[in-house]
């Protein structure tokens, strides 16, 4: 018997339709792009030109929380789709990782009471 597991996510993603600025390096590589489904594990960049499955980044999130920038001092590129590439965060100070829960917190919360209501208007 073959057994299916069904997927899921396990941490809330800011969606897709929400988009951020980002800055991110790499050995020989500065570049732009915008952030789509943030985590706070990780998050999508879309780029003009997306780097190689495995390249080590330092990336800067640009939030519209503060007008600082959101350092990830290690992260990596784990998938690559044209010019799309999944980026997981390996290095995160501490400050910058509690604001980066709170952001990504916050949203959450909208988009629950965004649904709530949506839920209560279509009574």
């Amino acid at each position: 018997m073959e057994f299916t597991r069904t997927y899921s996510r396990q941490h809330y993603r800011v969606p897709l339709a929400v988009q951020y600025p980002v800055m991110f390096s790499a050995t020989d590589t500065i570049a732009e792009g915008k952030v789509m489904n943030l985590t706070v594990f990780g998050c999508t960049i879309e780029c003009t030109d997306a780097l190689e499955k495995g390249t080590t980044l330092r990336v800067r999130l640009i939030l519209p929380d503060q007008t600082q920038s959101l350092p990830v001092e290690e992260a990596e590129v784990r998938w690559v789709h044209g010019n799309r590439m999944g980026v997981q965060f390996h290095k995160v100070e501490r400050a910058a990782d509690f604001r980066l829960h709170g952001f990504v917190w916050d949203r959450m919360i909208e988009r629950f009471q965004t649904i709530v209501q949506e839920g209560l208007s279509t009574r």
